[in-house]
């Protein structure tokens, strides 16, 4: 699954998506103290590191260990490895909804903007865990809800550029997702698969940007 990165697009590479105490309440009775949530956000990478490297499959102890805590401790927090992926996935929606709205708030056509945050997709692609990928099914309520701003945050930029003109009409939120996980997908064998991406990318925005209506036929 990992991929070269000599052709990275340029831009500061973003760190996991951390929302304060409101990112540890996620559906719970009560937020995460400052330095359970930084313990927790060092499991969750050491969680995407390791599967990375050792598969889905790698061991919880594994991760306990890459991430410098007990086992434990690890087991407290996520009593079994669905639990574990469950919380990577509601963290992968997190940082993609944190993507569009920073991606929202930029200059340009909406067009540019959906090419920025693809940008930034496949720059973090290593940190997403969705169900499109392997990931878990979303069925825990703060994953659903964050899937369902995920999902409106597209459509606002989607429907921004239907109304200016840049982006066809037949495009809906379902093209974008799609796209947006083919993207972070490497193909085996491909040897740089950033690269491979931003092509697409560029090849995928054209066929996304508005056309001019042809002229009718001469009478």
């Amino acid at each position: 699954m990992k991929a070269g990165h000599g052709n990275r697009p340029t831009g500061t590479r973003l760190a996991p998506v951390v929302k304060g105490e409101d990112a540890g309440k996620r559906g719970r009775d009560h937020p995460l103290r400052r330095d359970a949530l930084a313990n927790q956000e060092r499991v969750l990478a050491a969680a995407v590191t390791m599967m990375l490297r050792e598969g889905r499959q790698v061991p919880m102890a594994a991760i306990a260990a890459e991430a410098g805590v007990g086992v434990g401790t690890l087991y407290r927090r996520y009593p079994n490895r669905e639990a574990l992926l469950a919380e990577l996935t509601l963290r992968a929606f997190e940082l993609l909804t944190d993507l569009v709205q920073r991606a929202t708030a930029r200059e340009g056509s909406a067009l540019d903007r959906i090419g920025w945050y693809w940008d930034r997709v496949i720059e973090q692609r290593e940190q997403l865990v969705l169900p499109l990928h392997g990931g878990p099914r979303v069925s825990a309520p703060a994953a659903l809800a964050a899937r369902t701003r995920l999902h409106q945050s597209l459509r606002r930029i989607l429907q921004a550029g239907q109304r200016e003109g840049s982006i066809r009409l037949d495009v809906d939120v379902a093209d974008l997702i799609i796209f947006g996980a083919m993207l972070v997908a490497p193909l085996p064998g491909a040897s740089d698969w950033d690269a491979v991406a931003a092509r697409q990318k560029n090849i995928h925005l054209d066929g996304l940007a508005a056309r001019p209506r042809p002229a009718p036929p001469p009478t």
